[in-house]
């Protein structure tokens, strides 16, 4: 590995716990525009949990491909 380069893990890592937090949240909102007022717990958690995993996996993913500064590990 370079000395310059960030381990290719760290860096995903760091990028998908935020967007993990910032994608159920936004599922969240989007529960609540999409139900209103029929919007119940149950489904408030599996719209936040499917923004989280979504988010934090696309965003991870866009990291690995597109950070020429990263160096994967072997």
């Amino acid at each position: 590995m370079r000395t310059d380069c960030k381990p290719c893990s760290t860096l995903m890592k760091h990028t998908a716990t935020i967007f993990t937090v910032g994608g159920g949240i936004g599922f969240w909102v989007l529960c609540r525009l999409h139900y209103g007022t029929r919007m119940t717990l149950p489904r408030t958690l599996w719209w936040a949990a499917c923004g989280a995993v979504s988010v934090s996996s696309t965003t991870a993913l866009l990291v690995r491909l597109f950070m020429g500064s990263v160096n994967p590990r072997t």
